[in-house]
């Protein structure tokens, strides 16, 4: 009779647990499971703009791409494991241990990020303010109720060869799109003030940025202190074009403006404001996506494009 219908299998809720716990379980761990599935794929597919959101956060230079892959790995471990039954419990409480330590990091950078944009995914904007703690507060809630009456873990195998596929995954996604990012064909030509500009010969710095935005604004400032020599600076607004020379008088930057970010955004795989792409001869020599003192100018210099 050990086989009977009647007993309860492992790795299945009991069969004694009240609808509402179920159910409350169940759209808990999934709506967890999503914003953290969204959260970590972008990470782990888009390094390098996750990185440069990092850095805006004051996590230190040297660190924000590698933070930015093991956050990545692990938000899509966590949002994997708590979707699985079996894994639940370890899926709600990693999930949670991360919840806590952005909550404490913001915390402590409260006054340094407070109304800077610190959200998790690039097309949504989440300014650092107390709304933000009361909106992570109910996600960290949404976590308890997942794991709550959640069942013993079960398969340490099965949870290390999530961990494993998701590792390399992000490894291979971040070679594929490193190797990508150099030796692009420029387009022949783009416009620049209103007029066709060639951007076959030379040494060319094409600055993506948005006029509102104070980390592109602050880079400016800084870039335009340095002695370009013969390389040409063209800045490329991604929203409100109309504000772009504007924008280029108040930071003091020397530089044409182009109206073709859609062009150039397809061609260069650009990731977020403040973005940046180093041409030689018409081909991408490397792209730019530290802004943070003193970047950019260490990564000009190495590339010759500055003295």
């Amino acid at each position: 009779m050990n086989d009977s219908m009647a007993q309860p299998r492992p790795g299945l809720a009991p069969l004694e647990l009240p609808g509402w716990k179920t159910a409350l379980g169940w759209s808990s761990a999934i709506l967890v499971s999503l914003l953290f599935l969204a959260s970590g794929i972008w990470k782990i597919t888009d390094v390098q703009g996750a990185a440069m959101f990092m850095a805006q956060a004051k996590v230190p230079e040297a660190l924000s791409t590698a933070a930015a892959l093991f956050f990545g790995i692990a938000e899509t471990v966590s949002a994997v494991w708590i979707l699985v039954p079996r894994f639940r419990r370890w899926g709600s409480i990693s999930a949670g241990f991360l919840l806590l330590a952005f909550l404490i990091y913001i915390g402590v950078n409260y006054n340094v990020l407070r109304g800077q944009d610190c959200s998790c995914f690039p097309w949504v904007r989440r300014a650092v303010n107390p709304a933000f703690f009361v909106e992570d507060g109910l996600m960290l809630l949404l976590v308890v109720f997942a794991g709550l009456w959640s069942n013993r873990p079960a398969s340490v195998r099965s949870a290390v060869m999530v961990v494993g596929a998701v590792a390399v995954f992000a490894l291979l996604s971040y070679g594929v799109t490193e190797a990508r990012q150099t030796g692009t064909r420029a387009p022949a030509t783009i416009t620049v003030d209103g007029q066709p500009y060639s951007l076959e010969r030379g040494k060319i710095f094409l600055f993506f940025f948005h006029p509102e935005c104070m980390h592109c604004y602050a880079a400016a400032q800084r870039m335009s202190k340095l002695d370009w020599g013969e390389t040409k600076v063209v800045a490329v607004p991604v929203e409100q074009p109309q504000y772009g020379a504007e924008f280029l008088r108040e930071t003091g930057l020397k530089a044409g403006v182009s109206t073709d970010f859609a062009q150039l955004k397809k061609v260069f795989g650009y990731t977020t404001y403040p973005f940046g792409v180093a041409l030689e001869n018409g081909r991408e020599k490397a792209p730019l996506t530290k802004f943070e003192a003193p970047e950019p100018a260490p990564a000009l210099k190495r590339l010759g494009l500055v003295q």
